[in-house]
């Protein structure tokens, strides 16, 4: 079985092909072109498949993450979009939520909401919180809302009303009005696409799902033709934000569950890197050309979050437009490598804004003229400039040096190295704020995980971010600078159904419980439909909890098995543990409830576990150059290795830089680095020294 995973990313394309049959992988990445991604993903297909001799016939799957619905919401380029609401519900998209995400800033942006208040219509109707009917729809004002969508050509529209999650009657009466008078307008009703409460997050999901629907359609519709005309027929599949496979077909029903989906891959890639070398408990980072991505896997399993953020101002909390699905849970902060440092007020501050592909950083030569964390790392004498990417690409030191102290360096009065350095570390402390908030405040003890590295630029930085929070061992799997396509490889299929039901558990609910969970599972089977007949399917339960009077819930892995007379008990023993992990305590006299029940049904037989085997071809001998070390007083002479010629028995003491086609790997003074059995690089970290 010979499969194709590619990953498009803001500044470079990653693929990985995988020859099961002979246990062989191929790795490549191209420069992303972000005008129109499907021209890279082509091109770097074809390109792939010549290198490896092998035919688009011969390829039994096609794996894809995916920027294009993410970039639709951030640069405001989706469709021609109108919201249908309850009468006197108008405005929730404008008021949002009352708490500020700068408390003392007078002047912050709030979130701009994706339709304009024109575009919004009301309809007569009301439900209670039970889905009881208040008053009746009355279809009369259903076509004057449409009337108006029609005059201002809406392509999309989101119906969402009031408690549609607990009776979505009303909704799915405006959706066939809509089919019937304008079948060419796709319609996503709050009820299929999050029928949660809280009625801002749930209006805004569903409105951010109708936005992007058309695009996502059409580029998937162009991508799946252009594969076949280069000769593959086969089924194309789509990671999503909760780390499972879908199909073209969901993708374009629900493409808001494609939001985060080459995150997703990495953090699954992470997850299997960390469980190979022993470690049940893995900080992930990923660090690419544009943002810097912190995530983790608790008991071998990827953390996933009910809700998520889209476009942040400043990269704060509460300051995006929420997006309420389950996705992996993700910290993304603007450190790339093409993250742009800039003299401000006599400081140095980098990103959160990108030179992205187009142009690049400054050493690549292609009209950017302001110095990036690239830049600093190729004068800091981290990246080889006749080596990048594997040789594919040249770099030009003497225009990253010449932008470092133009920029930087003259206004500052540093020398080059100094403000290459200082870039570099703010760079490095920005993410370790953002690794705090991962590990420490949510719960987790840094010092028992290790921390898996992987894009191209999160080997470069990992060990000092590991030694500044106290983690002890970083692992760099091989084909770390391809890992989100290596995560898609080892993603399955993956259907998450959810639905708002508070329940007081302590009034013997296993009944209900029961009730709610084959409703889900009815839910779910209907999707399970579209991947195939007599399929295995690994069930798993999650519900949100919390303390009765509490605002918002804790994630709890539900107990596996027959929902029966005992399971509300052990429901709550599940929610103690859980509870316990986050905030340190127990409150024993409160009662506890559930909010969100989720199901999701996983297809292990698509699943598997690859190696990614050594790159081919010449194997550059051990070498020296300078590189900036403060440890060491600043520039000194650093030893540099092929990672292809690193064996297991090979002890790599830092200074050190470790070369790979795809990435490349700092180790400090007083760190060690080994090869395991499986090919990883492993730095023990020397937690006694910190800069």
């Amino acid at each position: 079985m010979i499969r194709i995973a590619f990953d498009i990313g803001g500044t470079f394309t990653d693929f990985v092909l995988h020859d099961a049959a002979n246990d062989v992988t191929h790795t490549l990445k191209i420069p992303s072109t972000p005008d129109d991604p499907g021209q890279a993903v082509i091109s770097g297909f074809n390109e792939l498949l010549q290198l490896t001799g092998t035919t688009a016939e011969a390829l039994s799957g096609v794996l894809h993450a995916t920027t294009i619905a993410t970039n639709a919401i951030l640069e405001r380029k989706g469709a021609a979009t109108g919201l249908i609401t309850t009468e006197g519900f108008r405005d929730v998209l404008i008021i949002g939520r009352q708490k500020r995400y700068e408390t003392y800033d007078l002047y912050i942006d709030k979130p701009e909401p994706l339709i304009p208040r024109q575009h919004i219509l009301e309809v007569s109707e009301r439900l209670d919180q039970s889905g009881d009917v208040i008053v009746e729809l009355d279809m009369a004002s259903v076509d004057r809302a449409i009337d108006a969508l029609l005059t201002t050509d809406r392509e999309t529209v989101a119906v969402s009303l009031l408690h549609a999650y607990a009776n979505p009657t009303h909704e799915l009466a405006i959706r066939d009005r809509i089919n019937a008078r304008a079948p060419n307008i796709s319609v996503s009703l709050s009820s299929d696409v999050s029928p949660k409460f809280r009625e801002y997050e749930r209006t805004n999901t569903t409105v951010a799902n109708a936005y992007i629907t058309p695009t996502v359609d059409r580029y998937l519709s162009a991508l799946q033709s252009a594969l076949k005309q280069q000769g593959y027929q086969q089924e194309l599949f789509i990671m999503q934000s909760s780390g499972g496979l879908v199909t073209p077909a969901m993708a374009k029903t629900y493409p808001i569950r494609i939001i985060e989906s080459g995150p997703a891959a990495g953090v699954l890639m992470a997850g299997q890197g960390g469980d190979g070398e022993g470690y049940d408990h893995v900080i992930t980072f990923d660090m690419g050309g544009t943002t810097a991505k912190l995530g983790a896997v608790d008991d071998r399993s990827p953390a996933v979050a009910s809700t998520f953020e889209v476009g942040h101002v400043r990269y704060k909390k509460g300051s995006g437009l929420p997006i309420n699905i389950p996705a992996v849970e993700l910290l993304e902060i603007g450190a790339g490598g093409g993250s742009i440092a800039r003299n401000e007020q006599g400081m140095i501050s980098v990103g959160p804004d990108s030179a992205g592909a187009e142009p690049g950083p400054v050493c690549y030569g292609q009209g950017g003229t302001e110095p990036t964390i690239t830049d600093a790392n190729l004068t800091l004498g981290y990246i080889d400039p006749e080596w990048f990417n594997g040789g594919t690409i040249q770099l030009d030191q003497d225009a990253a040096a010449h932008a470092i102290s133009t920029e930087i360096g003259q206004p500052l009065d540093l020398s080059l190295g100094e403000a290459a350095w200082g870039i570099h570390l703010i760079a490095t402390m920005n993410m370790e704020n953002a690794l705090r908030v991962v590990s420490v405040e949510r719960g987790r003890d840094p010092r028992a995980h290790a921390m898996v590295a992987f894009g191209g630029a999160g080997p470069l930085h990992a060990a000092r971010l590991a030694r500044a929070v106290g983690i002890p061992k970083v692992i760099v799997p091989r084909g770390a600078g391809v890992g989100s396509a290596v995560g898609l490889l080892q993603a399955a299929p993956r259907i998450d159904v959810s639905t708002t039901r508070v329940m007081d558990l302590h009034n013997d609910a296993s009944e209900q419980i029961s009730d709610i969970f084959g409703g889900l599972e009815e839910r779910a089977q209907k999707d399970l439909a579209s991947l195939g007949d007599n399929l295995t399917v690994n069930w798993s339960r999650q519900g949100y909890m919390r303390y009765v009077g509490q605002g918002f819930e804790v994630r709890v892995d539900l107990p596996p098995g027959p929902i029966d007379k005992s399971y509300a008990a052990r429901a709550i023993e599940a929610f103690d543990t859980a509870y316990l992990k986050i905030h340190k305590f127990l409150d024993r006299d409160a009662r506890i409830e559930v909010v969100d029940w989720n199901l999701a049904a996983t297809l292990p037989e698509y699943q598997q576990t690859i190696k990614i085997s050594p790159k081919k071809g010449d194997r550059r001998p051990p070498r020296e150059r300078q590189a900036w070390f403060p440890e060491a007083g600043g520039f000194t002479k650093t030893a540099v290795m092929d990672r292809a010629r690193l064996t297991p028995e090979d002890i790599v003491a830092g200074p050190a830089i470790v070369e790979d086609v795809d990435c490349t790997t700092v180790i400090l003074p007083g760190d060690q680095a080994q090869l395991s059995e499986d090919g990883h690089l492993i730095i023990t970290i020397n937690l006694e020294t910190n800069l």
